[in-house]
């Protein structure tokens, strides 16, 4: 998977499989690392994707309490 063109639920899903392998306890510790290190780079790929939702909820939020405003 690309992580720069990976959407949300990719990379979220991503971060599942992930954390399913180490948690097995299975992984030699080489891929063990190899997996924590992909999964802190998923992790704020899934963080920046969210915020960047976050901030435009709040401008659907603005512009649409602005056209109310106007309306009235």
């Amino acid at each position: 998977m690309n992580k720069k063109t990976a959407t949300f639920e990719e990379a979220l899903e991503r971060l599942e499989e992930i954390v399913t392998q180490l948690e097995s306890g299975d992984c030699p510790l080489e891929e063990s690392m190899k997996l924590y290190e992909e999964g802190v780079a998923l992790s704020g790929l899934c963080n920046k994707k969210l915020e960047k939702a976050r901030q435009k909820i709040v401008t659907l939020q603005q512009a649409e309490e602005e056209a109310d405003g106007q309306d009235e």
